[in-house]
């Protein structure tokens, strides 16, 4: 075994992962409903991968040989537990094992793909609903439990027990992974929709790759949305859902210039935008806006987007609907976010300081306290507005709760600017 056969065996692995694990835990979990021993089963298949594929060379179907190593792994671990005071139900688990044992035994297009099933599994009224998006983040794209809890600001002990928690749940309760009629869809819907879109932001604030937990997220977002929006093609969420997600992502490329430097949106060259992206994105928001229900987050958060997208035709956003879309945001959510957004926009129309003024109103708001994107604003309107050091101050924590290095180059460009303009 050379350094050269370890380093395709890891990236094979790495790639299998990747694109593999969500349709792996659902395959595998899906009769027996134990998500965590298929997790389990799964992780020393990837051991035995990493082990063996170095010395006897990656397999022609690396989803299969996983799948097939991961189920011997299940059925010996529940042989061991045979004579415990559950062996019945042990028993009747080696029954449904044994009873899938054909499926995609050697073709990888032979196993079904039951990741959307998986995913209404998790949204399931009787899991947690604090916990369904986090366990979705978890047993279809992979997401390990420090991740997770540095996601959603939950500290990663008490993040694994409550997943731990969920999949008990999923379990005992024998919580099938279908999804469900259309009478029940609704109240599961938003959980997935969710998920799915925390997801896309957790791969969206690595623009360039760099982070391995992160699997190309959002990607498999995307992949995630376009399922749920082709199961449900009359449902404007999911089709809002779909249409904010490749909006953003089609200006990921200009997100960085040929330096690795950050752009802001609105310096952006629009020409290095994917406009066939965007073409689809405002196709299915068209086709949201025509669908029977009253339009919800996902297709104002789409609209605003569209306002943002037409400055590759008009050279400008169309910023007074901006501000339209976030009055609307904030009444439908109450989110601070929103808020803070609609002041952004109001700047533009306005001028800065009736951006600054709104700006105000959410000072006293903790759940900004720490959000980078408040401080950044509000250093920026302050220096339009003369306050100087004021903009200085801001500007500081901005660049202090920043965690991307390109970002907060670019906020330490702004601060140094500010400074001079002031001096």
């Amino acid at each position: 075994m050379t350094a050269d056969d370890a380093r395709a065996a890891a990236r094979a692995a790495e790639s299998a992962a990747r694109h593999s694990y969500g349709k792996l835990v659902a395959f595998l979990s899906a009769r027996t409903h134990d998500v965590a021993g298929a997790e389990d089963a799964l992780s020393e298949a990837f051991a035995a991968a990493l082990a063996d594929w170095p010395v006897q060379g990656v397999p022609r179907a690396p989803e299969a040989w996983l799948l097939t190593v991961a189920r011997r792994r299940r059925v010996d671990a529940v042989r061991q537990r045979v004579l415990d005071e559950d062996a019945a139900a042990h028993l009747q688990w080696l029954a449904e094992l044994t009873a899938d044992e054909h499926e995609g035994r050697d073709d990888p297009s032979g196993m079904p793909d039951r990741r959307l099933g998986l995913l209404f599994a998790c949204a399931h009224p009787g899991i947690d609903r604090g916990v369904r998006a986090p366990l979705m983040l978890q047993v279809v794209l992979g997401f390990d439990a420090a991740a997770i809890a540095s996601a959603f600001l939950i500290a990663p002990a008490a993040m694994g027990q409550r997943l731990s928690r969920a999949k008990a749940k999923i379990r005992q309760a024998g919580i099938g992974f279908e999804v469900p009629p259309r009478h029940l869809l609704a109240e599961r819907l938003d959980a997935v929709l969710e998920a799915i879109y925390a997801a896309f932001a957790e791969g969206w604030s690595d623009p360039e790759g760099a982070d391995a937990r992160r699997r190309n997220l959002a990607e498999e977002a995307i992949w995630l949305g376009r399922l749920v929006a082709s199961l449900l093609p009359d449902e404007g969420e999911a089709l809002g859902l779909l249409s904010l997600m490749l909006h953003a992502h089609a200006r990921r490329e200009a997100r960085r210039d040929a330096s690795g430097a950050y752009v802001p949106l609105g310096e952006q060259d629009t020409r290095r935008w994917d406009t066939a992206m965007i073409d689809e994105a405002e196709a299915l928001l068209s086709r949201a806006s025509r669908c029977q229900d009253d339009g919800g987050r996902y297709q104002l958060e789409a609209a605003v987007q569209s306002a943002h997208a037409v400055r590759r035709h008009t050279g400008r956003a169309d910023w007074v609907a901006v501000g339209q879309l976030y009055d609307a945001l904030c009444a439908l959510t109450g989110s601070p976010v929103a808020a803070l957004n609609r002041a952004v926009a109001l700047a533009q129309t306005m001028g800065p300081a009736a951006g600054l003024s709104a700006l105000d109103a959410l000072a006293g708001d903790t759940r900004l306290a720490d959000y980078q994107p408040y401080w950044a604003a509000r250093a920026d309107l302050l220096a339009r507005c003369g306050d100087v050091p004021g903009a200085a101050q801001a500007y500081q924590l901005a660049i202090g709760l920043e965690r991307d290095p390109a970002v907060r180059q670019f906020l330490q460009r702004r601060a140094a600017a500010a400074a001079a303009a002031g001096a």
